[in-house]
């Protein structure tokens, strides 16, 4: 809606109160944030570096202020919408006007309105149409009148028949009344509120087949078979359910319905029009009101919960797909290797390419499995010429045959060496890698391969560096969801999105060396930015200096401002520009590098300077000279923390800066993401025959579900480690346990081997790293 007054524009220090007691915060840390993405600024900018605004906020939290201010905006505005709506009609009351301005939700508001909403022909309007609305005033009021109830209704009936509109009988007019009277009530807000809570408290959720005869067709796996039969509070549906149930009534399998019998529903609404029996209109009444729940008000609470608990389910399948993601794109890089990538294949061979430490494409080749000979021989050559020391195999069809023949080589080679352990391979989940080689991006890349030369190298590179890789896929491509094709797609991409973008800022990305498909989620760049940074550095050569992004045409001063602390160069002529610390406070860090000890000979690294300084610091306030204050909040605050304080002050930033800068200036070129264990590096192969109970094996996990974890223990198909044996404890959400990438120990329970099925366990095994 276009704001066309200063009254319907909700202020900010009143949506800062708003959401202070809704998030725990404090209105002016909330307010002050607002009024920074108000002006443009991005959350990751925000995050890092405004701290001292914001009052020290994540990420999660100011996306949440975000979010819901903007859900509090639209709110306000559709309150304005409604109450200029229904006054145009003339009926906007007082009290009316103080109920819309009083609503907490959507919802809320849009039941009010729902009276007053345009609606095609009902039998409602039809009745009115002929007159029937003082009778059904009547039937209302449920006046006490004397005389026979029959005679009464027969009376009070007379004077609205007119032949001439199609009411010629009381009872016609009664019929006509009712339906008055029924959608009166089924469209009132407290009627409406009052079974809604209902419905999402009693109510049943209950399937069965479409046609019981065409099961075999159209459900020949049986997907569905346990849905054939079912009923379930809508209290206890769980996501998954409701999203499986989705998609069987989309594919025509079942007819799912939502319940709730009239009699539980009756107090609900006779509390607001309360029946009197000893009126003549009292059975009038309760016909029209058991009509108006059947026919309007059911239908209507079972659209509503219906879809209320697709939006929960989409919203948990969403969270759980952003999760997965930001762990499967902050796994940690493997830095410093050549890397052959291994496309596996039958029909076509097995497509390989070979890339250096940058990931730069140097050759390709194709192997076939069923001359083993011959490709033995070519891996030997390869990994000979080019010094190979990791080997990546994608996981698609003959994975598992490729890999004996690479395990197999392996051995070889270091029963001839004598030296084990010098060469691994990594089984890569190679999902996406086709839809990237088949995209613009991959062809700008690399105009001269084919498709499949692509998609191998993008196989090597992920190994390399999962997040520059996988910035290129779309993100629902990459196999970390559940249902990711169930849910809404608008909102799925928008959640992906700002995974990607907090993931990117959060790492960092290297000026000289990033795609263009990767700076466009740098904060504040958007594609067209993102490609004129790239073409700038093919005509002029690598940035020397951050400051010379602001020669890139359309790279302005804001843009600038959001985006040049997470861009690294590592060899520029400014040391500051290979660490987050932002160029607006490259003043202040000098001024911290002035005051480090030089140690002895003058010839300390940045690093020890910090390390020296900050245990001086830390002597100083032991000995008491940093003395115990408040805090600018007003908060009681340590010896050690009033000397930095003291230093931040000196140096002209607020703590959060200061301590930022600290860390930054200790570890230069920091990369959050090399903190994390490393893949793990095969060199021998595990068939699924290999597995016995009891055996413990270390595994990485591919996918995290609402009912556990799948985890790549080395053999054919991943193993399911089920929720209940996650953890010693009992685990409500599996997310709070494992993420994608994680490299766990896990114990073998069982394997089916004709279902090729893995139960897996890591109850009882040591913590593992995140």
């Amino acid at each position: 809606m276009t704001q066309s007054t200063d009254e319907e524009i909700l202020p900010v220090s009143e949506l800062a109160r708003l959401l202070s007691s809704e998030l725990q915060l404090s209105s002016e840390q909330v307010a002050r944030t607002l009024t920074l993405l108000d002006e443009g600024n991005t959350i990751p900018f925000i995050a890092r570096y405004r701290k001292e605004v914001t009052g020290s906020l994540d990420e999660v939290q100011i996306q949440a202020i975000a979010d819901r201010a903007a859900a509090l905006r639209a709110l306000f505005e559709r309150k304005a919408d409604v109450r200029r709506l229904i006054a145009a009609q003339g009926k906007l009351t007082p009290e009316l006007e103080a109920a819309i301005m009083a609503a907490r939700t959507l919802q809320e508001v849009e039941d009010l309105y729902l009276p007053y909403r345009p609606k095609r022909k009902t039998r409602a309007s039809v009745a009115r149409e002929k007159g029937l609305l003082p009778l059904a005033e009547l039937i209302l009021q449920q006046p006490e009148l004397p005389g026979d109830p029959a005679t009464v209704l027969e009376e009070q009936a007379r004077p609205v028949l007119d032949p001439e509109k199609g009411v010629e009988t009381a009872l016609e007019a009664y019929a006509g009344a009712r339906d008055i009277v029924a959608e009166i009530v089924a469209e009132d807000a407290s009627v409406r509120g009052a079974v809604r809570a209902l419905f999402f408290q009693q109510a049943t959720v209950s399937a069965r087949p479409v046609d019981p005869e065409a099961l075999a067709e159209k459900d020949p796996k049986g997907t569905y078979r346990i849905y054939y039969d079912f009923h379930e509070s809508v209290e206890r549906m769980v996501p998954h359910r409701v999203l499986a149930l989705n998609r069987a009534e989309r594919e025509e399998v079942l007819r799912v319905s939502v319940t709730l019998d009239y009699e539980q529903a009756r107090p609900a609404i006779t509390a607001h029009y309360p029946i009197k029996e000893t009126s003549p209109f009292a059975a009038q009444l309760a016909q029209a009101i058991e009509d108006g729940y059947k026919r309007l008000l059911a239908p209507a609470m079972e659209r509503e919960v219906r879809v209320e608990l697709t939006r929960k389910a989409e919203e948990h399948a969403i969270g759980i797909f952003a999760a997965n993601l930001r762990h499967l794109l902050l796994q940690p890089p493997l830095r410093g290797y050549k890397v052959l990538g291994i496309d596996p294949g039958y029909r076509t061979g097995c497509k390989l390419a070979v890339v250096d430490e940058t990931g730069k494409y140097l050759t390709s080749d194709t192997i076939y499995l069923h001359q083993e000979e011959k490709a033995r021989q070519t891996l030997r050559r390869l990994i000979g010429e080019y010094d190979l020391k990791v080997i990546a195999i994608g996981n698609g069809t003959a994975s598992r045959e490729t890999e004996q023949l690479v395990a197999a080589l392996i051995r070889e080679l270091e029963e001839e060496t004598g030296r084990r352990g010098e060469i691994g391979y990594v089984i890569v989940n190679e999902a996406g890698a086709s839809v990237y080689s088949a995209s613009e991006i991959a062809r700008q890349e690399f105009p001269t391969l084919d498709a499949t030369q692509r998609g191998t190298i993008s196989i090597a590179r992920r190994l390399q560096d999962p997040l520059a890789e996988l910035v290129k896929i779309d993100p629902r491509a990459l196999g970390v969801g559940l249902y990711q094709h169930d849910v809404d797609q608008k909102a799925l991409a928008e959640m992906l999105e700002r995974v990607v973008v907090s993931c990117v800022n959060f790492a960092g990305v290297e000026l000289n060396s990033a795609s263009a498909a990767l700076l466009r989620h740098v904060a504040g760049i958007n594609s067209r930015v993102a490609t004129a940074i790239v073409k700038y550095r093919e005509e002029h050569g690598p940035f020397r200096s951050r400051e010379e992004l602001l020669k890139v045409p359309g790279l302005g001063p804001a843009t600038f401002t959001q985006a040049a602390g997470f861009l690294k160069i590592a060899n520029g002529v400014e040391m500051l520009d290979n660490t987050f610390i932002h160029p607006e406070s490259y003043a202040a860090a000098r001024a911290l590098l002035a005051m480090l000890p030089d140690g002895a000979d003058g010839a300390l690294k940045p690093a020890e300077r910090v390390a020296q300084f900050r245990r001086l610091v830390k002597l100083q306030s032991t000995l008491g000279r940093g003395r115990r204050r408040q805090s600018l909040d007003g908060a009681a605050i340590d010896g050690e923390q009033a000397a930095w304080a003291d230093i931040a002050r000196k140096i002209g930033v607020g703590l959060p800066t200061l301590l930022d800068i600290l860390e930054n200036l200790e570890k230069p070129g920091l990369d959050p993401r090399d903190e994390l264990p490393p893949p793990i590096l095969r060199h021998d192969v595990l068939k699924l025959e290999d597995l016995k109970p009891g055996m413990v094996l270390q595994g990485t996990v591919r996918n995290v579900v609402d009912f556990g974890a799948f985890v790549d223990i080395g053999v054919k198909r991943d193993g399911l480690v089920h929720i209940s044996e996650l953890a010693d404890h009992y685990v409500r959400d599996p997310l709070a346990v494992v993420a994608v990438g994680q490299v766990v120990q896990v114990r073998v329970l069982a394997v089916d081997l004709q279902r090729e099925q893995i139960q897996l366990s890591m109850r009882g095994l040591r913590a593992t790293a995140r």
